[in-house]
């Protein structure tokens, strides 16, 4: 079997690489492990971060792709390649208007969160950035299958890719089912590591935080492939201790979606029993806290904030928590120093913890962690008062395992970088796979952005040899 290009991995990184290969005139053949298309974004909200769009431009947002580029420069302390960055955050922008014109739907409204189609905060900036589409990953990921079906390009499914063929330090094709398929250049695609513990051990260790509590909401096919075929061809690979957990309570088990949400009423102590975040802070800032507090904390949250859950939900329901309480893995006390006897805090310090808060949020302030702040940008009002007995307490910890970023290095072209720093022929890496986009910090919203634009350039770069 002889090709232009061969794409390994069929989720948003392969998607969109196989189609820029295919609009540039190669005959392109994907290869994926699982039965379906769409990998973690099939999963996943479908926010689309980018700069300087159509979609701002109508809400009257004024943006730019350089002023992205230094705010994500800044958040990750410039400790990426600048070029690789740059051309990110440019052509993220070209990536996302390319998806309007393919059909995305992204109605020019301010959304208030991910969940609610428009553009919204990301919290770590002002500007609007985060595109919400109709219909979230799973719209993406129908808009981007039929985008490849009418390129008539084959998918063969079920099958994982055993090795590279390297010929005098080019890759010329891949192995599967003891196979060769030949190409001129091959576009590894394959996501990321979350479903390997082995991997995760060396690469991402701070997975061992949450313990038995861990657990993963990637794609299945996130097997960490794109590591041994990047051995093959000695490539390097860049963020090793990166990636992305999110907080939450011992026993959710699920992605939010599912899981449901805790109490807006609700405050996090550390192992002292004081407050010591914006209970809203998000991704890295919220990871880098629990672990300053020693890994974890204390969800505290009253009767009524019980009550007030939603019972369709699966974890967070008012029922659940009562049977967390029986099973003895979630406390109740009467007041507040009750409480804090039952999870080991000192009882002054919890108490006087949930007076402050009941003197500032309630009535719309926060002097000490601006949560009045996000609670307004995100629409939600201020809180009621903590004050109906009992009272109970939840563990929080980085449990919930989204992605890693832990990848092959690649250049500005999407090209993998060998040991020694040189581009190694006919090899491109994108999304997960394709490391030093995703940084130590990671940035909302951009996951997606960073796989369907990565894959979009390295689609061309394999299609121009």
């Amino acid at each position: 079997m002889e090709w232009d290009v061969i794409v390994v991995g069929a989720g948003a990184a392969g998607l969109s690489a196989a189609i820029s290969s295919a609009d540039a005139g190669a005959r392109v053949i994907m290869f994926e492990t699982e039965s379906l298309v769409g990998g973690s974004m099939a999963l996943s909200g479908g926010v689309f971060c980018a700069a300087g769009t159509s979609v701002q431009a109508a809400l009257g947002i004024e943006d730019s792709p350089e002023r992205w580029f230094r705010h994500y420069m800044d958040l990750n302390q410039w400790v990426l390649r600048t070029g690789l960055i740059r051309t990110f955050c440019v052509q993220s922008t070209a990536t996302f208007e390319w998806l309007l014109g393919m059909g995305l739907e992204v109605p020019a409204k301010l959304s208030a969160s991910g969940q609610q189609p428009g553009v919204f905060s990301l919290r770590e900036g002002e500007i609007r950035r985060g595109h919400v589409p109709v219909g979230e990953g799973y719209a993406l990921t129908e808009l981007l299958d039929k985008a490849r079906r009418d390129r008539r390009i084959d998918v063969v499914f079920n099958t994982r890719i055993e090795q590279l063929i390297i010929e005098d330090g080019r890759t010329c094709g891949v192995v599967a089912d003891d196979v060769e398929a030949r190409a001129d250049a091959v576009v590894i695609t394959t996501g990321g590591m979350a479903r390997s513990p082995e991997l995760l051990q060396k690469y991402f260790p701070d997975v061992r935080i949450a313990g038995d509590d861990l657990f993963v909401v990637s794609g299945p096919g996130s097997r960490g492939d794109h590591i041994s075929l990047g051995g093959q061809a000695d490539c390097s690979i860049v963020g090793q201790g990166w990636g992305m957990m999110l907080a939450c309570a011992y026993f959710q088990g699920l992605h939010h979606t599912r899981a449901g949400h805790p109490p807006l009423s609700r405050l996090l102590v550390d192992g002292s029993g004081r407050r010591f975040a914006n209970e809203d802070a998000t991704y890295t800032p919220m990871f880098n806290l629990l672990k300053q507090a020693g890994g974890s904390a204390w969800m505290i949250f009253d009767e009524a904030g019980r009550l007030g859950l939603d019972p369709t939900y699966a974890s967070w329901t008012p029922d659940n928590v009562l049977a967390e309480v029986a099973a003895g893995r979630t406390f109740r006390g009467d007041d507040a120093r009750e409480l804090a006897a039952q999870i080991g805090v000192a009882p002054s310090a919890l108490a006087a913890t949930l007076d402050r808060w009941n003197a500032t949020l309630p009535v719309g302030t926060d002097p000490d962690f601006g949560r009045d702040e996000t609670l307004a940008a995100l629409a939600c009002g201020s809180p009621e008062p903590m004050s109906k007995p009992p009272f109970y307490a939840v563990r929080v910890l980085p449990a919930q395992l989204i992605q890693t970023h832990a990848g092959l290095e690649i250049d500005q072209h999407a090209q993998v970088i060998d040991n020694v720093g040189r581009p190694v022929p006919g090899l491109y890496a994108a999304g997960e796979a394709g490391g030093g986009v995703l940084g130590p910090h990671y940035v909302g919203a951009t996951a997606l952005a960073n796989a369907l634009t990565m894959g979009r350039i390295a689609g061309a770069s394999a299609a121009a040899r």
